[in-house]
């Protein structure tokens, strides 16, 4: 009786102690009870985090940020979306998130190098390509850049080993290219193995293609692919006027010989114009990277009833309003009413990204971490751990 008696007076105890802490809790009152007082719910929280170029795939940066949400939260329903807006690593995450087939095959890097290069189809029979895997500037040391003799010819290779496989649905990420070239690289590719009339042949004519870019500049002129992505590939300023001329004089060309002039259509110069190659000789859809992702992973289902969603990016600044990945979770998430955290390895203009919805917007890096450092593999992983153990324990303090 006497254990007994002392079991009721600790019990007793504790509850005089919670209901004293939920008289001054600011919380409303049931998410008090449910996870401060008798912990009943189980949070569910989503991350869909983009990667930290180069330094994380969204895979790694959503590993670390589980272990960040682990340490608060042992029990939380944890689902992990990877998400890409077409740029590099699109391969990979759509393979994660659908079941795929991978097929590697002979292939040419951006200066016509031998390579073996990947695509995957999807069990409903869609081909994920990704064009970075064979013209990549990932693929390139920094001294071997050349927008002038860089080709998409690979580009080619791969869609036509998979045409050959029985593909006749293709998603197509554009960004991360090391070329300038119009696609013409890959028009040539076509040419030898098609023949002279290729864009005419009956097995090209029954393709579909949905191309994946967040890129809607058109192929030349002031916003056109040279003047605005050529610097980063190497290009000189006299580099620019002549690529870019080239470009608009291909451009009058195809037009006379196909009936239509796609240049100045919204993402005709991503990729270094390879976007307004598939747009002028193929029937193409254009999507943003983003939406086309989201969509096809059915995340607007996947937040159902989540507690938080943590989204981020390796740079987060009005340009992350303008149709990257974060806004794009933000604004389906914002008809669930399920509050955004914006992570990003460092942060501008923070105001605009909070009054645009975003619960709150954390860097992982200090004020003054040298970039050498951030960037690194492992520094980026712990600092991610850290602001999302920070994050979430800030919930429900």
């Amino acid at each position: 009786m006497q254990a007994e008696a002392g079991f009721f007076s600790t019990f007793e105890n504790l509850i005089d102690v919670g209901l004293n802490e939920w008289r001054h809790c600011s919380k409303p009152r049931q998410e008090f009870l449910d996870y401060r007082l008798f912990n009943i719910k189980t949070m569910k929280i989503i991350l869909a985090i983009d990667s930290f170029k180069g330094c994380l795939t969204s895979q790694a940066a959503e590993a670390a940020a589980e272990r960040g949400v682990r340490e608060q939260y042992p029990s939380a329903e944890i689902l992990k979306v990877p998400v890409t807006d077409g740029g590099d690593g699109m391969l990979n995450v759509f393979c994660e998130l659908f079941e795929c087939d991978k097929f590697v095959v002979d292939s040419h890097d951006a200066l016509m190098r031998p390579i073996r290069a990947t695509f995957a189809v999807r069990k409903d029979g869609v081909c994920i390509l990704e064009t970075a895997v064979s013209c990549g500037i990932n693929l390139l040391k920094a001294d071997e850049l050349n927008p002038l003799r860089g080709t998409t010819y690979g580009v080619g290779e791969l869609m036509i080993a998979a045409i050959k496989h029985g593909c006749r649905d293709f998603i197509i990420g554009l960004g991360g290219s090391a070329t300038s070239d119009c696609g013409l690289g890959m028009l040539r590719a076509f040419k030898d193995e098609y023949g002279e009339e290729w864009y005419n042949h009956p097995q090209l004519k029954s393709l579909r293609i949905r191309l994946a870019s967040d890129v809607d500049n058109p192929l030349y002129g002031p916003k056109g692919a040279a003047l605005i992505f050529g610097s980063q590939k190497g290009a000189t300023e006299s580099d620019i006027v002549f690529l870019d001329r080239r470009a608009m004089t291909f451009a009058t060309m195809s037009a006379k010989k196909m009936g239509k002039d796609c240049s100045g259509m919204k993402g005709a110069g991503a990729a270094g114009g390879l976007g307004y190659a598939f747009m002028e000789f193929f029937d193409t859809e254009k999507e943003s990277g983003a939406d086309l992702l989201l969509r096809e992973a059915h995340f607007s289902d996947l937040i159902a009833g989540a507690d938080l969603i943590i989204t981020g990016e390796g740079s987060a600044d009005k340009q992350t309003l303008m149709g990257k990945i974060p806004q794009k979770v933000l604004q389906l998430a914002q008809s669930f009413k399920v509050p955004v955290h914006l992570i990003a390895g460092r942060v501008l203009n923070e105001v605009e990204l909070v009054g645009a919805g975003f619960t709150s917007v954390s860097s992982i890096n200090t004020a003054d971490m040298p970039k050498e450092k951030a960037l690194r593999p492992d520094i980026a992983t712990e600092n991610i751990r850290n602001t999302v153990s920070r994050i979430v324990k800030n919930i429900y303090k």
